[in-house]
């Protein structure tokens, strides 16, 4: 009989991982420490709690978010499952009701048979039996402390910011525009606060004299650069902003039939359409600061923020010393790590990393191999390179296609390059599932467990 899996950690990499080894028929102990002890950031005690943006970036199979999720759909993700039954409109994109979204995937796990949910902390790594660490960036003190001695390579670290939310009535719709960038998707998912450029300098210079919150930072900042706070990059100049999260490009004010100067996208935080999140907008501004430069937008005049943005440490381990591309540790491997504690960087790339980590220690409880995935596929490719990266400058990796092999014999054209891409990754996926033997079961997440 296979011995059970400890997993540490029930954000989307941890959850992920009890999916997928109670699958494959492995019992499973899943520890998350809240509500007992709670984060700087998460606000309720749901497994997989979605603490930064509700997208979880491009649908595309052409886009390398997009594949990425493709190829956790045909592995029978539970995360991707989950998502894909609590949508909301946003373009190319997958966002959440994430509200529905954690409900859905904790009603999923609670309700399998071979998983127990314990709400206590671990503070150490159990010296024997399977194990996975998928305790985030928000590793409490004393777990972080147990893996620091365990690993011996945990000195990296990054701040990451989160964006905030605003109420739907408190919006003046009559300020902009419903409009996605090239009419992507159903062509108006997001709406479009138009600032002209006597608003636009108002607000910059707002923006760069905000008192920002600083805590108790001792070290250096070290931005990712996918999440970096919108003062951070007003800091680079009076137009970053204009090329960034407030660009025009790709967007026709209906109203006056030319393009904004600038604008600030809301997309919708839930199903019904009562929250709208600042998209890019991540910020450490203290709150009244926050309130006092958003309300210079001028369809945010009278915003209600309900959430406000903030600042988080998060820490990663030195994976190219640490790990192999089967998550599991070199000098240890019953340990995997999974999630953003590894250098994946994003939500999906999190829970891809615990896909693969939990369907490999379930293996390896099971007697057999684990799997190291073909590095043109994208779960493949992510795992070899924070596996194989240079680790003395090791920095966290989003899903991309630089991370693939090239093609034998690539057309020019860009687009096509990207499907024919798409297309040797997920043919080389189903080859590993079929000569594996996988049959991963399509996870039933499409009712939460608040109906």
């Amino acid at each position: 009989m296979a011995e059970r899996i400890v997993i540490i950690g029930g954000g989307l990499a941890g959850s992920e991982a009890a999916w997928q080894a109670a699958n494959l028929g492995v019992d499973v102990d899943l520890y998350e420490m809240r509500p007992v002890r709670r984060t700087p950031v998460h606000h309720t005690e749901k497994l997989a709690e979605l603490v930064c943006t509700n997208s979880l970036g491009s649908n595309q199979v052409t886009s390398a978010s997009g594949l990425l999720k493709e190829e956790m759909r045909r592995l029978g993700s539970l995360i991707i499952a989950a998502a894909d039954a609590h949508d909301v409109p946003a373009g190319a994109a997958l966002a959440v009701d994430r509200e529905q979204f954690a409900a859905a995937v904790s009603s999923a796990l609670e309700r399998h048979p071979r998983v127990r949910i314990h709400r206590e902390e671990m503070t150490a790594i159990p010296e024997d039996g399977i194990v996975v660490i998928a305790s985030g960036p928000l590793t409490s003190p004393a777990l972080a402390e147990a893996i620091q001695a365990f690993t011996g390579e945990y000195d990296l670290y990054f701040y990451d910011a989160a964006a905030p939310i605003v109420t739907a009535e408190s919006i003046d719709w009559d300020k902009g525009f419903w409009a996605s960038r090239y009419g992507k998707g159903e062509g108006d998912d997001y709406f479009n606060c138009a600032l002209t450029e006597d608003e636009y300098n108002r607000f910059y210079e707002a923006l760069i004299t905000a008192e920002v919150h600083e805590g108790h930072l001792q070290e250096e900042l070290k931005y990712f650069e996918g999440c970096m706070p919108i003062e951070a990059i007003a800091e680079r100049g009076k137009d970053t902003l204009r090329f960034g999260p407030m660009k025009p490009v790709g967007l026709k004010d209906p109203r006056t039939g030319k393009r904004p100067y600038a604008v600030v996208q809301l997309r919708k935080e839930n199903r019904s359409g009562t929250l709208y999140n600042l998209v890019g907008f991540q910020t450490r501004m203290k709150w009244g600061e926050q309130k006092r430069v958003l309300r210079l937008i001028p369809a945010l005049a009278n915003a209600e923020i309900v959430r406000y943005g903030v600042m988080h440490r998060n820490t990663f381990i030195n994976a190219p010393r640490v790990l192999l591309p089967t998550y599991q540790v070199r000098k240890d491997p019953r340990v995997f790590f999974a999630g953003q504690i590894t250098g994946v960087e994003g939500y999906v790339e999190s829970a891809g990393s615990g896909l693969l980590a939990g369907l490999n220690a379930a293996r390896l409880a099971r007697g057999e191999e684990p799997l190291v995935l073909p590095e043109d596929t994208m779960l493949g490719a992510l795992a070899h390179y924070i596996t194989s990266a240079d680790p003395k400058h090791f920095q966290p990796m989003n899903s991309n296609f630089g991370l693939l092999p090239p093609l034998a014999d690539p057309p020019r054209d860009k687009a096509l390059r990207k499907q024919l891409m798409s297309e040797r990754s997920l043919a080389r996926l189903a080859e590993l599932i079929q000569v594996n033997g996988l049959k991963p079961p399509v996870p039933a997440v499409a009712v939460a467990a608040t109906e």
